[in-house]
Order: C-alpha cells, then sequence, then structure tokens
C-alpha cells in the first residue's frame, strides 16, 4: 500500500472510529422517519376526515375552540392539511408546553389532542436532529459528525477502488458463498459504494438543516452567487397601528386571500408571530406534508395591510432548493420511490460503522505468522533450523 492510501486507510479508520455511534443512531432514525406519515396514517384515524363541499372553518374560530380546552394558552400555529384532511391547531400551555389539536375543519369537532413532545415521531425526529441532547449541542454534533462521514465515504470509494479494469466486475458484487467475514468485507465495500452519491445527498440536506451556513451556501450556489434582496426582506408589522387594530380577524382575512391566490394547493400553514412587530404569515403547500413548491404571504397583523407575496414561480432556484431541503432529505422529493431509496440508503449507512468495526476487529484478532530464525553454520556452510 502506498504512502498516500496508508495515510487514507488511518483517515478513514479513525473518522469512523469518532462518528460511527452518531451515524448510527443518525442513519436508522432517519430510516423510521422516511415513512412516518405513512406509518402513522395507518395508525391514527383522526388523520382523516371526510372531504366536503363547504369550507373551512375561520383560523380565529379553530384558534378560539383550542384555547378554550386550555384557559390561559397561546396558539401561533395553525394548519388546514387536506380536504380529507384534519386542522391542526399548536398550543403553547404553561403546564404540559406544546399541544397538538387536531379538528374536523367543517364541523369544528375535536378529534384529537396529544403533547406534541411525545408523539412517537418527534421523539424520533429529535434523536435525529438532537440527539436527545439540548438542540445547540445535539445539533452540532450531529452536524460535525455528519461533515465527517461525507469525507468518510469519499476516503472509503479511494481505498476501494479497483486499480485494474479487470477487477472492477467483481469489486461491485458481494460474494455470498465465500465465508462470512468475506461477506462482511464486501457488505462494507460494495454496499458503501453503491449508497455513496445517495447518502452524500441526505448528509447535505441534512447538515442544511444544522446549520445556517450551508442553506446559505446552497442559496448562493442554486442562484450561481447571485443574491435576490427581495428574497432577504425582513418585513414587520406597524405596532403603532396596534390601537386602530381592525376587529375583523386578520388571520382570516389573510386565509382567505391566499385560498383565492393559490386555489391549488393542498396544504395551508398560518403562523402569527406574537412579537409587537411580528407578521402573519400564511404558506400555501402543493402538496400536502410536501414543503417544496410554496407560495408564501407576509400581512401586517394590526392592519391586515399584505406587505410580501413570494409565488413558488417567481421564487430563485437557490430558495426554491431551500424550500426543497426536507423533501430531498427524506426522499419524498421523487414520491413513494425517493422514500424507498432513502430508506435503503439510510439502512446501508446504519451498517457500515458495524460492517467496519468488524474488519477492523478482524484484522487485529489474526493471528501473526511467526518468523522461522536460521542460523547459518558457516563451517558447514548449511541451514541450520
Amino acid at each position: 500500500m502506498t504512502p498516500f492510501k496508508k495515510t487514507i486507510l488511518f483517515l478513514h479508520r479513525w473518522l469512523g472510529f469518532i462518528t460511527g455511534l452518531v451515524v448510527f443512531i443518525v442513519s436508522i432514525t432517519g430510516c423510521i422517519f422516511c415513512f412516518q406519515d405513512e406509518i402513522q396514517d395507518a395508525l391514527y384515524s383522526y388523520r382523516h376526515v371526510e372531504a366536503s363541499t363547504q369550507p373551512y372553518l375561520a383560523p380565529s374560530v379553530l384558534k378560539q375552540k383550542a384555547i378554550a380546552q386550555y384557559p390561559g394558552a397561546t396558539a401561533g400555529f395553525i394548519t388546514y392539511y387536506g380536504k380529507d384532511r384534519p386542522a391542526g391547531v399548536l398550543v403553547n400551555t404553561k403546564k404540559e408546553g406544546f399541544l397538538a389539536v387536531y379538528f374536523n375543519p367543517y364541523t369544528g369537532k375535536n378529534l384529537h389532542s396529544e403533547v406534541y413532545a411525545k408523539n412517537l415521531f418527534i421523539i424520533v425526529e429529535y434523536i435525529h436532529l438532537y440527539l436527545l441532547l439540548p438542540p445547540k449541542i445535539g445539533g452540532m454534533i450531529v452536524g460535525v459528525s455528519v461533515i465527517i462521514f461525507v469525507a468518510i465515504m469519499i476516503t472509503g470509494i479511494v481505498l476501494w477502488w479497483p486499480k485494474r479494469k479487470s477487477d472492477r466486475k467483481r469489486s461491485f458484487n458481494i460474494k455470498w458463498g465465500a465465508k462470512w467475514r468475506r461477506v462482511n468485507y464486501d457488505l462494507h465495500n460494495v454496499l458503501g459504494f453503491y449508497a455513496t452519491a445517495i447518502a452524500i445527498i441526505l448528509a447535505i440536506s441534512g447538515v442544511a438543516i444544522a446549520f445556517d451556513w450551508v442553506r446559505e451556501g446552497i442559496y448562493k450556489a442554486g442562484n450561481l452567487g447571485k443574491t435576490y434582496p427581495q428574497e432577504k426582506l425582513v418585513l414587520k408589522s406597524d405596532s403603532l397601528q396596534k390601537a386602530k387594530a381592525v376587529t375583523y380577524p386578520v388571520t382570516d382575512r389573510a386565509f382567505v386571500y391566499a385560498q383565492q391566490q393559490s386555489p391549488q394547493a393542498q396544504m395551508f400553514s398560518i403562523y402569527t408571530d406574537d412579537a409587537a412587530s411580528g407578521l402573519i404569515s400564511v404558506t400555501a403547500y402543493e402538496k400536502t406534508f410536501r414543503y417544496a413548491y410554496s407560495d408564501e404571504y407576509s400581512f401586517d397583523k394590526y392592519t391586515g395591510k399584505l406587505l410580501k407575496v413570494m409565488p413558488n414561480a417567481k421564487k430563485s432556484m437557490g430558495l426554491k432548493l431551500n424550500d426543497m431541503n426536507y423533501d430531498i432529505h427524506v426522499g419524498q422529493i421523487l414520491g413513494l420511490t425517493g422514500k424507498i431509496i432513502a430508506f435503503l440508503a439510510s439502512l446501508i449507512c446504519a451498517s457500515l460503522p458495524i460492517t467496519g468495526f468488524i474488519i477492523w476487529l478482524g484484522k487485529r484478532k489474526k493471528p501473526k505468522t511467526k518468523k522461522v530464525r536460521h542460523a547459518v553454520d558457516r563451517r558447514a556452510k548449511h541451514t541450520v533450523s
């Protein structure tokens, strides 16, 4: 082995030791989370309602119904998930923290309430993102580990890539009939090779969740270095108009406007910022549980004045890529096929620290060949063992 490859092997091995456990946990939780919508749809009846031709109940009505159940609570997020889906209100209580309260969007019937942080898939997501540590610490550990994992994947390709063309065909296949150590070796190298491209895409999209500088890098790369000032505008409500605030709930007006402007949208998310200068934001998503291809509307929360419209068609490529980030990360950007690909790639990534450790352990336990010492009897001119 050349000195260069020895250095690469050293980096590959020790970086793997450092990040192996984190990569395993993040990859396994990623596998589970890929199909969280499908699993929850199958388990929970409240996630479906009978579609109706009548209009949705207004956001202010659903908000009042939710707060009535939890006096003293506040509610800033309201989501209409689709024609045959419930509407959800995220309620912040002093005693239990955030609760998700689901209603039939046509009748206002309470379908289900749960402590947000106790939902199984929210727990899985927090493990995936933060290892259940404080977000700043956990996010940093996961983000750095994933960046290192990308380096590990690249060094692995360098180490594994066959020198001769004649060796490449057999190097791309697992020799299932060989001894188990050889099968383990092939599982590590061959599966690692096939998963590398997808794993790097999943890793970059994951790191973009952890680090702002990665999102900014994707934005600039998508725009070829160009920045669009209108997309970076920070708008505020005119707090001086608080005393003159309209009596008709601004959230209701904002929601109706977004429905009219984005009639093709299946899901609508409404957020009211509690800050004095905060806005009312309505995001219209093309498909339910899909976060790419969205139209965004911002309103002054006191006067209801429309401050900003950002339809998907007019967004820059960099902004569109950032909007797509979650869908890319879980594979759903390509529908069910993409989720299956992301699931398999994550499963392979979870196996790599295990198969790699077994390879290292096997080399350590490999018996060393004893050197036979030979003494030469110079007088007899022959070798004596």
